[in-house]
């Protein structure tokens, strides 16, 4: 029978597995180590206005996901004021209310924000041309002229727009730019400037970041559009690009803070840098409550914590497979080591040893005793498994007594497992001997404890929880194991004599 569907199978496991996984790692900036640490901005927005003592309208713009920057959490505080967050064609708002309002208010805003390096800039459409710009005159003049300079200095709208910007600097500043900065105000005058060259540009404002700063304002920027591509201009300076430490508060040309039935309003920013562990600064995005968010973080914490404990089970299944197919370990039951592993994470090693060896010695020694009673399979099974029951209670008891908390964690121990192990090790030892008790008691606590050690890993901890892809490698690797035919480790001890000959 071809083996090629069996190989297509397990390179098609292979190959999703790996995809997901790198997926995950790269679009959603889930980190390989669980050690590895992320800058995350915490900025403060404080909006104070004087309320006339009637209703209060508030809108604010926020910011949005950019290159450079993730949002992970944001938070209001606002004190008898209803509050809504809105998302259209104005970008994302936030929208303070209230019926009667009187005397100085005070509203806050904070976000927490990650700095992704990696992040795409999303999508931005180019603002349609103002077709209705009327200039007073003499301004009309001046501006027709200051255009002319600009565009016979360039060779497309990104170099229009710098030769523009530079012409509004001190060293470089015409008769004709004075003018019209008597009028207007520098940004929206070049956003202006740039329309009626037939450029899209418009204003956008920034928010300079800097650890431990206070009371900041945001800057004014110039953003141009050209075939389906924009660029971002220092209004002061004609610099070309985007700072590295500049967030985009407000991205869509829309006044940043408007305030109806109030006066003096205006918005002041506070911020601060920290690190934290990368895991925890992207579970947010992986836990956004969407219909097709497969991700185990969009769960409730005490499922994600069972979840971390289930994910676990392929590598201990992994270890036996090798060591059975590979090494030729003889164990008592195919995945008992596996469930033995899983108490060992509960009890930390030593205790779990020391429990596993004292549970299964007296519940032998009271085995042996039941053997002699003649009672069927299920009833004398089901008194071992009392007898496991009571051993354990009677070990819980007396290790409380004696102060030895760590006594207490034997109730982790899969009862009924244990209670087979001991059914399973009595009629071995009755059929073999002890020796083969030995051979395979030896064996499954050997798996037990390599099967502990490899979930008991925090990368690999942190590698089964958070890439799922994993478990369909494991399969694959599972399935190739499975298909091994050769010679195991441990017989190869027959060939000895033929190597002395």
């Amino acid at each position: 029978m071809s083996r090629l569907p069996f190989y297509l199978i397990v390179g098609l496991l292979l190959v999703v597995g790996i995809a997901i996984s790198v997926h995950r790692h790269v679009q959603l900036e889930v980190p390989w180590t669980p050690g590895e640490q992320r800058q995350v901005w915490e900025v403060e927005a404080l909006v104070n206005f004087n309320a006339q003592g009637g209703p209060v309208m508030v809108d604010m713009a926020l910011p949005t996901n950019q290159q450079g920057y993730r949002l992970l959490t944001e938070n209001t505080a606002s004190p008898g004021y209803g509050l809504a967050f809105l998302e259209d064609e104005r970008g994302r708002r936030a929208q303070w209310s209230i019926r009667d309002a009187a005397g100085s208010q005070q509203l806050y805003y904070t976000v927490q924000l990650l700095v992704a390096p990696g992040s795409r800039a999303p999508e931005v459409e180019s603002p349609p041309l103002r077709r209705d710009i009327v200039w007073e005159r003499p301004y009309d003049t001046a501006a027709a002229q200051v255009i002319e300079r600009a565009w016979g200095r360039s060779a497309d709208a990104f170099s229009f727009a710098r030769e523009l910007i530079r012409d509004f600097g001190d060293e470089r500043q015409g008769e004709n730019v004075r003018l019209l900065l008597t009028q207007f105000e520098r940004s929206p005058l070049l956003v202006r400037l740039l329309n009626q060259a037939g450029v899209p540009a418009r204003e956008v404002s920034g928010l300079v970041l800097e650890d431990g700063r206070r009371r900041q304002s945001l800057t004014s920027w110039v953003q141009v559009f050209a075939e389906d591509e924009w660029a971002l201009f220092n209004p002061a300076t004609g610099a070309r690009g985007r700072p590295d430490n500049l967030l985009l508060w407000e991205s869509a040309g829309q006044a940043v803070l408007e305030v109806q039935g109030a006066t003096n309003s205006r918005v002041s920013f506070s911020m601060l840098t920290h690190n934290q562990p990368a895991a925890a600064a992207v579970r947010n995005q992986l836990a956004d409550d969407t219909l097709l968010n497969f991700s185990i973080h969009s769960l409730p914490l005490e499922e994600q914590a069972l979840f971390q404990t289930i994910l676990l089970i392929p590598i201990g299944a992994l270890v036996v497979v090798i060591l059975r197919v590979l090494v030729g370990i003889k164990t008592s039951g195919t995945f008992m080591p596996v469930l033995i592993a899983l108490a060992f994470i509960q009890t930390t090693l030593i205790t779990g040893l020391v429990g596993f060896l004292l549970v299964v010695a007296v519940g032998l020694v009271i085995r042996s005793y039941l053997s002699h009673l003649n009672l069927l399979l299920v009833a004398r099974v089901t008194a071992v498994i009392i007898t496991v029951i009571a051993i354990i209670s009677l070990f819980s008891v007396l290790s409380y007594r004696f102060g030895l908390n760590a006594g207490l964690t034997i109730t982790f121990f899969p009862m009924i497992i244990l209670s087979w192990t001991i059914e399973r090790m009595s009629i071995l030892w009755e059929e073999e001997g002890p020796k083969e008790v030995l051979i395979q008691g030896g064996g499954s606590l050997l798996t037990a404890v390599l099967a502990y050690l490899a979930m008991n890993n925090p990368w690999i901890r942190h590698i089964t929880f958070n890439f799922l892809g994993v478990q369909l490698i494991l399969m694959a690797l599972i399935l190739l194991l499975g298909n091994y035919t050769g010679y195991r480790l441990l017989e190869l001890r027959r060939f000895k004599p033929v190597t002395e000959d």
